[in-house]
């Protein structure tokens, strides 16, 4: 019986003892402080969650709309751009005016027609070109009579029928007669007959007051004033017809003038204009404006550019692009892949595995051929999306909602 209650005893202990410990673990972990371990686990948790926020993992539908690729090592060459437009070259522009005045009868060549040097453009009905010629008939005449008269006197001089003074005196009168028709044929020459021409005016004592106008050089007629009918002057404003040489065209460009400096005669340039965008035509740097504009603070540079298919036209709008230094060789992701954020950062999705994109903050430098410069942020070899940056930034913005 003792035995009993002393084995009861010692029972009721050991569950007093059990239940004491439960009760302190228990207030412990309700209402006591957490062990250090709960600390750590509870502070990674943000960490991560800031470590996931630029990251989007796509599915197998989304992959289609990226590609990727690693990034590339590029030379990106130092160039300065401007906006200018295209002129005819001035140098070899030429305003024809008629050499004597008249009034046009015939008409021969239209605006944008391309004439070759000599190609009559007008012709006109000159009176001095009647005169000239009236005059020259009538030298023709004149030395044709004293030929004949001399041939006679010489006949009779040799019967001495005659004095040698009256024949002296036909030899002088034949070679007045011959200088008279010489400066006659100078003048009609000078109207742009040619010796056959005046020899037939001479044969058939038929005087042509037709005075025909060619172009002084081969290129395009940019310019007409002429009409049938109209009275022309020489030098008398506007120029019956204006020619252009169009191998050689003029690109006219305002450019900063914080950039001027970078600029020099004999520079080569590029140009490009919109009606041909796959075409690039070259030149170089003719002219520097010696003053700038007070308005818009800016120097003309005009450039002699090479067009020896005649694409280009006065009046178009030009792109500009002439290198000023040497190029820089650097890492570069095509255009498609960078993305422009909100706040005017520059970004690109960085990936190892080709699923999980990563946005990583770039800074941009140069463009060229399609592609970006990056000076920070990307090294040549890593993989990137090249296309379809915008759609994993999309793709963010909406997930992060």
């Amino acid at each position: 019986m003792a035995a009993d209650k002393k084995r009861f005893v010692v029972g009721a202990a050991a569950i007093a003892a059990v239940l004491l410990a439960g009760g302190i673990y228990f207030f412990r972990d309700v209402g006591g402080p957490r062990p250090a371990a709960a600390d750590n686990a509870t502070a990674a948790a943000p960490a991560d969650k800031a470590a996931d926020a630029d990251t989007v993992e796509l599915t197998g539908t989304q992959l289609a709309f990226v590609k990727v690729g690693a990034a590339s090592e590029r030379e990106f060459p130092v160039e300065k751009t401007a906006v200018g437009s295209i002129d005819f070259d001035e140098d070899m522009t030429v305003q024809v005016f008629t050499p004597y005045q008249g009034r046009i009868v015939g008409l021969f060549a239209k605006i944008g027609d391309d004439v070759k040097k000599g190609e009559t453009l007008f012709t006109i009905d000159s009176p001095d070109l009647l005169q000239a010629e009236s005059n020259l008939i009538a030298a023709a005449g004149v030395l044709q009579l004293t030929s004949r008269n001399l041939d006679r006197l010489r006949d009779l001089y040799t019967t001495r029928a005659v004095s040698q003074k009256d024949l002296e005196q036909a030899i002088s009168d034949q070679q007045t007669a011959e200088g008279a028709l010489r400066a006659a044929r100078d003048s009609v020459r000078l109207f742009g007959k040619t010796d056959a021409e005046i020899d037939r005016i001479i044969a058939e004592r038929i005087a042509d007051p037709k005075l025909v106008v060619p172009s002084p050089i081969t290129g395009r007629i940019t310019a007409r004033n002429a009409a049938p009918g109209l009275f022309v002057q020489p030098g008398n404003a506007p120029a019956p017809y204006s020619v252009a040489d169009i191998t050689t065209m003029w690109m006219l460009a305002n450019v900063a003038e914080a950039d001027s400096p970078a600029f020099s005669v004999g520079q080569e340039v590029k140009v490009s204009v919109l009606a041909y965008p796959d075409r690039v035509f070259e030149g170089k740097i003719s002219t520097i404006g010696a003053s700038v504009d007070p308005a818009t603070r800016r120097v003309l540079v005009r450039s002699e550019i090479s067009d020896p298919q005649h694409l280009l036209r006065s009046g178009m709008f030009a792109n500009f692009v002439i290198r000023t230094g040497e190029p820089t060789r650097s890492s570069a992701v095509p255009h498609d892949g960078v993305v422009r954020e909100g706040d005017g950062t520059m970004t690109v999705w960085v990936t190892t595995d080709r699923l999980h994109f990563v946005k990583r903050t770039v800074t941009v430098g140069l463009r060229h051929d399609g592609y970006d410069q990056i000076l920070t942020g990307i090294k040549a070899g890593e993989l990137v999306a090249t296309e379809g940056a915008l759609f994993l930034s999309n793709a963010l913005s909406t997930s992060s909602r």
